[in-house]
């Protein structure tokens, strides 16, 4: 009989090379964790103009006369360079437009309308002009309000005379005050959201189309060139009847616009009882009114969502955290090519919907908090503006490539994960999920190219991080507020070899990083 030992021995060799062998094996291979990524710096690419910085929204008209408003305006222009800015309000009784005397005569008053415009002007952006809300004096019902506390007025006008003489002579002031070549440039959208409580008329479809036919063509009276559009409904609703309306009633329409927001409903936006995750609700939504106007006697009339965010709500782990970097890299990679502009809700926290803003980051829509600090939101929209105009071919769900006119290639690489938690209280943690491993190889790039990247993660650029390690302080005192700003600033570029075309990078759950191959 042999020795027991020997064959001890030999099951430790074979064990041993079992292992060695698997070892090798996984070593060799990718695991499940790794994105493997090829990318052709000369390929044929696509048009890729940057539809999700061009215009942003705010809060209403009159908080453009403010200070806050105008440094925040100016900070976003900075980093992205938008065009356009819309807001609620501007026909608000704050704004001033309209009286009327005792003897029951109107006038109008321009003088906020024009220094809200100016300033606009002045900082390099221009209105897309949200018609609304109705003026009080010339409301159906003065009493019927919205439950924002500005309480903006949501009625039909008791007169169409009054309403297409106040909107043909605010059209008249834009073109005698700013001429016509650059009121020509500018968007007229009827009303904000005319499915939800933003319109009292009953019904309010029928009612919501006499009003958008009254202003299309009062508007086209004082001159052919101003564009109009609308139905700038919530939830992706309304636009095929629409744009069957319009054409048969032969109303002029230059755009359509809708709004949509991560966390609305299958059901509300499909009529159907699918559970669409955050990530992919914008831009199914986008693709859906894409077809409808496809389908449309107006397949070609662009596509403007006047309105979007990741939520609708106050969610502090998703529109103040780093949650948002991922976010907006995954809804431009969705929705390129089916929208002509964008609008993310909102460019700033000088926001007063639901008052007065008590702490700074309470999941407000903007990109920068109260205070001029700036959320890891501004700098996933800085760090994304440096993507090129030519999207390059490329098959992931997790990253971007594109081209400058210059020959510079511009990758965006990302790690989605859900918010830590997605309720109007502030949930402490890490994302959950596994660090991401790119294998990227770039061909046919110049033998002395090189690499510089921006990153954006829990240790990049990442205000939320210095905010819990004060205790979240509900009114931080003017030192907190410098050491705030401090660490809100998008995180200093760094320099990373290439070899031979080859670039291998690790990103954290919810990281962001933007890479320049020079």
């Amino acid at each position: 009989m042999s020795d027991p030992s020997s064959f001890r021995r030999l099951a430790l060799s074979l064990c041993a090379t079992a292992l060695l062998v698997a070892g090798a094996a996984q070593a060799g291979a990718p695991s499940s964790d790794t994105v493997q990524l090829q990318v052709d710096a000369t390929a044929a690419g696509t048009p890729f103009p940057h539809f999700w910085e061009q215009m942003f929204g705010s809060g209403r008209a009159s908080l453009a006369l403010r200070d806050d408003y105008r440094k925040d305006l100016e900070a976003v222009h900075d980093a992205t360079g938008f065009g356009y800015i819309r807001f609620h309000g501007i026909f608000d009784h704050d704004v001033g437009l309209v009286q009327r005397d005792a003897a029951g005569h109107i006038s109008y008053n321009f003088s906020y309308v024009d220094q809200i415009y100016d300033g606009l002007l002045e900082r390099g952006v221009k209105p897309f002009v949200e018609l609304s809300f109705m003026p009080p004096e010339i409301s159906s019902d003065p009493s019927k309000v919205h439950d924002f506390w500005y309480h903006p007025n949501v009625m039909p006008p008791k007169d169409y005379a009054e309403w297409d003489a106040m909107i043909r002579a605010f059209a008249q002031h834009l073109i005698a005050r700013y001429g016509i070549d650059e009121v020509s440039t500018w968007y007229f959208e009827v009303w904000n959201e005319p499915n939800l409580q933003f319109w009292g008329g009953v019904p309010e479809q029928s009612t919501y189309f006499t009003l958008y036919d009254h202003t299309a063509r009062d508007l086209k009276v004082i001159n052919e060139r101003l564009r109009v559009g609308g139905p700038s409904t919530a939830q992706a609703a309304w636009v095929p009847v629409f744009l069957k309306h319009v054409r048969d009633a032969k109303v002029p329409v230059d755009f359509v616009s809708s709004h949509v927001y991560g966390d609305d409903t299958a059901q509300n936006v499909f009529k159907t009882d699918e559970n669409i995750p955050r990530s992919d609700m914008v831009c199914r939504s986008v693709d859906k009114v894409h077809n409808e106007i496809a389908a449309s006697p107006y397949p070609k009339l662009p596509l403007i969502f006047s309105e979007y965010n990741a939520s609708y709500a106050n969610l502090p782990n998703v529109t103040d955290s780093i949650y948002m970097g991922p976010w907006m890299a995954n809804t431009i990679r969705e929705c390129a090519g089916k929208v002509a502009i964008m609008s993310y809700w909102s460019f700033s926290d000088v926001f007063e919907e639901q008052g007065v803003v008590r702490t700074p980051f309470y999941g407000g829509f903007g990109l920068i908090a109260e205070d001029r600090i700036e959320k890891p939101a501004f700098n996933a929209f800085a760090m994304l503006h440096h993507l090129g105009d030519t999207r390059l071919p490329l098959t992931s769900d997790t990253a971007l490539a594109t081209r400058r006119a210059d020959g510079t290639v511009v990758l965006a690489l990302w790690n989605y994960a859900p918010p830590v938690g997605d309720t109007a209280d502030y949930t402490t943690g890490e994302p959950k999920g596994d660090t991401k491993h790119f294998d990227v190889d770039v061909s046919h790039l110049s033998a002395n190219a090189n690499a510089t990247l921006w990153r954006l993660d829990e240790t990049h650029g990442n205000v939320i991080a210095a905010f819990d390690r004060m205790g979240r302080p509900a009114f931080p005192s003017r030192e907190q507020i410098q050491q705030l700003r401090a660490a809100g600033k998008m995180a200093p570029s760094e320099s990373v070899a290439l070899h031979d075309g080859h670039l291998t990078l690790d990103i954290p759950p919810q990281g962001l990083v933007v890479v320049e191959l020079h």
